[in-house]
């Protein structure tokens, strides 16, 4: 006798629905803060190494979340958070993720990046099968395909670099992402979204100090090559918390409710989100990355169909 599922309630429906909308409501949120960041990093690399700068953002980060995961959960919640497991998962994937994706868009250019970002729903789905945490069926595969076809299309033709080393670089941190992320909701299950993204974060500033002070003394000059003056320090707000706190709060939110393969997704619209962000600083509006954009929305929704 074939087994049928137990139809959901009208309430468990309803609960699935409004679960569905808020998760890719924060993924879309969160996003949107990401691509905010390929602008301000490329403006900043002009005079930053890329060592000095994920560590200065990964510090403007900490004193901003620390203080606020003190002030909203309290010092029971911190005194007893796994913080070995999360200083752990958060430098291997955090920290080396972000150091790996500055690497890459120093050696190739925004538009490079985001189109292989399109990488990161395939990580997440691999991740997820190796862990046995989905099965996934053929909507989601075609809703996946279509989500990275739709990356692709958005910035065909718009990098004038070769893959590389800076392509090698970012598909290791698609990866590293995929896994921190991952890790991050099924292993610290207690914690907020506030403090699944502030404890591992605590654990890729202490890998990136740690990697920026052994450069430091081995005799490599990894400061930044000017004055940092007024205009930089707003970039690197923009850089820093926006483009990576507030983004990750509301990713990390949405993986809990959507899973790390459904909202990684949303990685593939950021090429969109950059190129809106560019218009509204003077640039081209582009129908490619506009039609690419959408097929990715299509992707999403399919993604998710049962």
């Amino acid at each position: 006798m074939a087994f049928q599922p137990e139809p959901l309630g009208s309430a468990d429906a309803a609960a699935l629905r409004a679960n569905l909308l808020s998760g890719n409501a924060l993924g879309m949120v969160s996003m949107l803060f990401w691509a905010a960041g390929f602008p301000a990093a490329e403006l900043l690399l002009d005079t930053w190494p890329p060592l000095a700068l994920i560590a200065a953002r990964l510090l403007m980060v900490l004193v901003l979340l620390l203080p606020l995961w003190l002030a909203i959960d309290g010092v029971h919640v911190l005194a007893n958070a796994s913080w070995r497991r999360g200083i752990w998962v958060g430098g291997i994937g955090f920290g080396f993720g972000t150091w790996l994706l500055l690497i890459s868009q120093s050696l190739t250019d925004p538009v490079t990046v985001a189109l292989i970002a399109s990488a990161m729903p395939i990580a997440a789905t691999l991740i997820e099968l190796f862990y046995r945490v989905r099965r996934p069926s053929r909507l989601f595969l075609i809703g996946m395909a279509a989500s990275v076809t739709g990356g692709i299309i958005a910035t065909w033709g718009k990098s004038p670099t070769d893959f590389g080393l800076g392509g090698l670089a970012a598909v290791a941190s698609c990866f590293l992402f995929a896994w921190a992320s991952f890790c991050t909701v099924r292993d610290l299950p207690n914690l907020t979204a506030l403090g699944r993204t502030t404890l591992p974060f605590t654990g890729a500033a202490i890998v990136v100090v740690i990697l920026f002070l052994g450069t430091t003394l081995a005799g490599v000059d990894v400061m930044p090559r000017a004055p940092v003056d007024g205009r930089q320090i707003t970039l690197l707000i923009v850089y820093a918390i926006g483009a990576m706190a507030l983004s990750q709060v509301c990713f990390i939110a949405a993986i809990a409710r959507l899973g790390v393969a459904v909202t990684s997704l949303h990685i593939n619209i950021a090429p969109f989100y950059v190129m809106v962000i560019m218009t509204v600083l003077s640039a081209t509006w582009s129908w490619q990355q506009a039609f690419g954009a959408a097929i990715v929305g299509l992707g999403v929704i399919v993604s998710q169909r049962r």
